[in-house]
């Protein structure tokens, strides 16, 4: 056969982690016609310079070459026989005295496990190591990578078993080559070009012919591996978030607003990426929807009724008999410093949850909440929801608003399956929202905003006894009185919203809103009306000249 010189073989960089079906992968893409083979040419050099003992490190190191920047010159890029050389390396094995042209010629990939599952696979052979394991140095090598414009295809082995055809083309495709059938099938035991540590690490893929379907149930995790397993899994699972499925990402839907998939959000005492913004499974908002939030909305550099919203927050805290609640002050810097993180000055949103903390361990019992408060400020590029220049339409849902005997609507909790069931009925109408109606039959709100209407000249909105008594409501109520309306809170039927003049709802997420319909029929003409119209005006107007100011940045 014609030897073929380094630079006229393609070659195929394959990074991983231990124990995480690497060795298979090298049996598969050595059963190609058009491939030759590498394994762990660097282990040696690594062995070296790192000093790690291993029982064949003696043998390992006088039959292969050691000092990796000759492996790399006259073995990796050195000439071959085919068209492809596919070289399979560990990640831990790229150490800091190596030539950094392996990153620039080729093709790369990557490789993942769960450490859940590398971790009991190579504690049969040796104790693991955060170093040896490779988390750290594959995200860096990733990241390299991506910085020479070469970002790297990834895949994770549980899908080599769970669909090895379907992962093998997606690869092959990244690559740009074709692929091959022969890829998914080997010959059980030894292979020629198996590294001389393959009777310690290559047991059971010698057992193997194929990429073999997982066990049902995984082996126990062994106690003493935790604290490892808390360190490697963030870089695992930052990797994850790139992995494809046959040539597609995956869990990757498109966000309502793209810039919001960079946010930063502060959850507890701190600002963190947004995939990484979670909260425990311990805290009670998880264990039992045990929280109280505030939506506000930003300005021109203001946050509007920021005051009001916090008043409301405490006093549902309080309601609650929340336990080491933060200061006002410091749910205002949280506030401020999120904002200011995402240079969010206008157009934002702000969820603001507290919850009453993490439990020690599951249960109802406010008893076991004994690390304090979890404070969330989740602030988003987000403009009113509805159609306020059109309007909006409703449609009556059969779920009754809570009433004060079951759980206060004064108290602005978590709860909100009662508004969510509302929402279901709604969405399955092809409606903007639901309107709510009392134990009585009296119309109480919407399940996401406050409702008014207008008849004969005269504006009227429900009493908040069974509705949350809205800071946007209030607001609106007053700017009907400043506006010389009259105004009126009293007990509404439905057939009175049917038959109204003009109707409108409020709330921090969709302002002032006009409503079109209701149940079908068609509110007044069909249009925004003309004291709708003036009150948005106001509000407009309002908006404009009030709210708290953001801090704004001062270098020191």
């Amino acid at each position: 056969m014609v030897e073929r010189k380094g630079e006229g073989i393609e070659s195929i960089y394959l990074w991983s982690t231990s124990r995480s079906l690497s060795t298979s992968l090298l049996y598969s893409f050595a059963q190609r016609d058009d491939m030759e083979v590498l394994d762990e040419p660097l282990y040696p050099n690594f062995l070296r310079v790192t000093g790690i003992e291993r029982p064949y490190r003696e043998e390992l190191l006088s039959k292969m070459e050691s000092d990796g920047n000759k492996v790399v010159k006259e073995i990796i890029f050195g000439p071959g026989q085919k068209k492809y050389r596919f070289c399979k390396n560990m990640a831990s094995q790229w150490t800091l005295d190596l030539t950094d042209e392996l990153m620039k010629k080729g093709k790369h990939c990557i490789l993942i496990r769960n450490p859940l599952d590398v971790f009991p696979s190579f504690d049969e052979v040796s104790p693991p190591s955060f170093m040896e394991l490779g988390y750290a140095s594959l995200v860096s090598i990733y990241s390299e990578l991506c910085e020479q414009g070469k970002s790297p295809p990834i895949i994770d082995g549980a899908l080599l078993h769970e669909d090895p055809e379907g992962t093998l083309r997606g690869l092959c495709e990244d690559l740009g080559i074709p692929f091959q059938a022969a890829m998914l099938k080997w010959e059980a035991g030894p292979k020629p070009f198996d590294g001389i540590w393959a009777p310690y690490w290559y047991k059971t893929t010698h057992k193997s012919t194929g990429f073999k379907s997982p066990r049902k149930y995984p082996l126990p995790f062994p106690p003493t591996l935790y604290n490892l397993l808390e360190q490697c899994l963030p870089f695992y699972n930052m990797l994850r978030s790139h992995v494809k499925r046959s040539g597609v990402i995956s869990l990757q839907p498109n966000l309502p607003v793209p810039a919001n998939e960079k946010l930063l959000v502060w959850v507890g005492d701190e600002i963190v990426p947004r995939e990484s913004a979670k909260v425990s499974v311990l805290d009670s908002v998880v264990q039992g929807g045990d929280a109280v939030w505030e939506g506000l909305r930003v300005y021109n550099g203001k946050i509007f009724k920021l005051e009001e919203h916090l008043d409301r927050l405490f006093d549902s805290a309080k309601a609650l008999a929340f336990s080491n609640v933060p200061t006002r002050e410091q749910v205002k810097d949280a506030i401020f410093k999120t904002l200011i993180r995402n240079g969010m000055f206008n157009d934002s949103h702000i969820r603001l949850t507290l919850t009453r903390g993490k439990k020690v361990t599951s249960g109802m019992s406010p008893e076991f909440n004994l690390y304090g408060c979890t404070l969330i400020v989740l602030a988003e590029w987000k403009r009113p929801i509805y159609e306020n220049e059109k309007g909006i339409t409703l449609v009556t849902a059969t779920t009754r608003r809570n009433s004060p005997n079951n759980l206060d609507s004064k108290i602005h909790h978590n709860n909100l399956l009662n508004n969510i069931l509302a929402k279901i009925e709604g969405n399955n109408a092809n409606a903007d929202d639901a309107l709510m109606l009392d134990k009585d039959g009296y119309v109480s709100e919407t399940n996401a905003t406050n409702i008014f209407l207008v008849k004969k000249g005269c504006v009227a909105t429900p009493h908040a006894d069974y509705c949350l008594p809205g800071i946007t409501r209030a607001t609106v109520m007053g700017l009907v009185i400043k506006e010389g309306l009259v105004l009126r809170e009293r007990r509404i039927s439905l057939s009175e919203f049917h038959t109204a003049d003009e109707v409108w709802t409020v709330g921090t997420i969709g302002e002032l809103s006009p409503v079109i319909k209701i149940d079908g029929r068609t509110v007044g003409d069909g249009g925004v009306g003309p004291v709708t119209r003036r009150l948005q005006s106001a509000f407009k107007k309002l908006v404009a000249e009030s709210g708290v100011p953001i801090p704004t940045y001062q270098q020191s």
